[in-house]
């Protein structure tokens, strides 16, 4: 059965895969040209050309693509003046023997690969960016900057919107293919150099068309640290049901007590066609968008919400 499952922000390409699957076209290339109109929507304020820069007023992207039937991965991250940078990670699957490319190297291979250098600070980024961070800076440092210690900055600012999302498309096509495509530009003013999960195989996808699918949103430093998306799949592998296993992923994220703390949001489907959201110490009602070929349309539905 045909199926695509997304977060709430992947409303400007959601429809774009639906119809892409509909006309029997493969899954992760369906998914990438969705999730591609979605890292060029300004809207879109936490991915691509709408999201936030680092802490030097620079966009770093990251992205994964996963095949669930080969279980080949591409991934790229903190990639400089380009997008779509999902559509990159697909072309490090497909050209080379490597599984993730970074910065200025995976900048050079986006040039190799036909890519144009893209403006990809949005205005209104920059001012927000820049007003924020002269609120935390004394005149000394602002006199510096940026030749400051940012370490200090990135623990006392806060995100404009306190925006950690990524965009998460996790489908199914006419040949019963799974995938998982990621995106994102990070965390609002982040250390230059991070990277959160959304490009690391394992804790922010992962895909094995025989058993599930899973994807994370939000708190990356948390599932990089239990490896969540992989031990859904895991757990499916090992006969457990689709619930019991986004519950075993939840009660070990639950059971991390220092670090970074917040909010994770898991998307999963299995082989089955079941799938499942789970919204885990988020304060804000989290939704997600689901399709499937027995419906006439995509519908937004609510997360089931769960607290330490």
């Amino acid at each position: 059965m045909k199926m695509l499952l997304a977060n709430a922000e992947a409303w400007p390409g959601f429809d774009t895969t639906v119809d892409l699957l509909k006309q029997g076209g493969a899954g992760i290339d369906a998914m990438v040209s969705g999730i591609a109109r979605v890292e060029r929507e300004a809207k879109v304020r936490s991915v691509g050309y709408g999201g936030w820069p680092n802490m030097l007023g620079e966009m770093e992207f990251d992205a994964g693509v996963m095949d669930g039937t080969t279980r080949d991965v591409g991934a790229v991250g903190a990639v400089p003046a380009t997008l779509p940078v999902s559509a990159l990670a697909h072309e490090v699957m497909k050209h080379l023997p490597h599984v993730m490319l970074t910065g200025a190297g995976a900048r050079r291979f986006a040039s190799e690969r036909g890519f144009a250098l893209d403006e990809v600070l949005h205005p209104d980024s920059k001012r927000v960016w820049w007003e924020r961070l002269q609120k935390e800076m004394s005149p000394e440092q602002l006199a510096a900057f940026p030749d400051i210690a940012l370490a200090p900055l990135s623990n006392a600012i806060t995100d404009p919107e306190r925006v950690r999302d990524t965009t998460v498309f996790l489908g199914r096509d006419g040949g019963d293919n799974l995938g998982v495509v990621t995106s994102t530009s990070g965390w609002a003013w982040k250390y230059p150099g991070r990277l959160g999960d959304s490009p690391i195989p394992g804790a922010g996808f992962y895909a094995d068309s025989r058993y599930g699918a899973a994807a994370c949103t939000h708190t990356g430093e948390m599932t990089m640290r239990c490896g969540t998306s992989r031990s859904i799949v895991l757990a499916l592998r090992l006969g457990h049901s689709l619930a019991d296993a986004v519950e075993l992923a939840v009660q070990e994220l639950s059971e991390l007590k220092t670090g970074f703390l917040a909010g994770v949001v898991i998307h999963a489907m299995d082989a089955k066609g079941n799938h499942q959201v789970v919204n885990y110490r988020c304060d804000d009602e989290i939704r997600y968008w689901y399709w499937d070929e027995r419906m006439a349309a995509p519908e937004l539905r609510v997360a089931t919400a769960i607290q330490p």
